[in-house]
């Protein structure tokens, strides 16, 4: 068993070495995992473009609730924002995999032996249950700059919340939805300080994409909602 990786169908978490009763992540029962080897033979991760240097990752068929992953080309190195739920071996090979939060680590231990690739998270999110069987060859504790990309902690949803601009896209994953609503799992005072940090960290700076959870949007369409959003919450 302690080799073994299961995958719940119904949110795509990974369970590295055991099998719960029910999914700790979405509280599906056991029924509705399947094993990593399932998995790869009926799932594979597609890439589509999002802008030159940004592409994003989704599984097909669609694995559950899904999330997008983000993949970044830098001049030299290739570097993916969270991780695909399901193991492809055909997928391009990354230097490093960054995370937002620990909720999407998907496969991220099977690339990271497959590929060699550099595991990096929040060190607030790395002590979490969920991380069981999990490795990180690095956590931080403040906001960093590599190869263009720059990440912010943000805190707020998860404490370990961490963003990231390259060029023109800002990367959010799901600290707020395509409905405009901040994440609810999470303390909404921190959350909307949260909130109040994103909108300093874009102003000024010359974005034309969004890159989320589950889906991909015009800056300009984005922070209209946001303002209101955090207006509203704010006063």
């Amino acid at each position: 068993m302690a080799d073994e990786q299961f995958v719940c169908t119904v949110c795509g978490y990974n369970m590295v070495g055991y099998l719960p009763d029910r999914c700790p992540f979405c509280g599906a029962p056991k029924e509705k995992f399947i094993t990593s080897e399932e998995c790869s033979a009926r799932y594979s991760v597609v890439e589509t473009q999002v802008t030159d240097h940004v592409s994003r990752l989704n599984s097909t068929p669609r694995l559950g609730l899904e999330h997008a992953a983000y993949r970044i080309r830098t001049n030299d190195r290739s570097f993916i924002i969270d991780c695909p739920s399901c193991f492809d071996i055909d997928l391009a090979g990354m230097d490093a995999i960054l995370f937002t939060h620990f909720h999407f680590l998907g496969a991220s231990n099977q690339y990271r032996e497959h590929f060699s690739a550099n595991v990096c998270i929040h060190k607030a999110d790395s002590r979490f249950d969920l991380c069981r069987g999990f490795t990180f060859d690095r956590t931080f504790e403040t906001g960093f700059e590599m190869d263009g990309i720059e990440a912010y902690h943000i805190d707020g949803h998860t404490p370990g919340f961490t963003c990231y601009f390259f060029e023109d896209v800002f990367l959010i994953c799901d600290y707020v939805f395509k409905s405009m609503m901040f994440n609810p799992y999470g303390p909404s005072d921190t959350t909307i300080a949260g909130g109040k940090r994103i909108r300093e960290l874009v102003r000024g700076r010359n974005l034309s994409k969004v890159c989320a959870v589950d889906y991909v949007m015009d800056f300009d369409e984005w922070i209209r909602g946001f303002d209101h959003l955090l207006d509203t919450l704010t006063g």
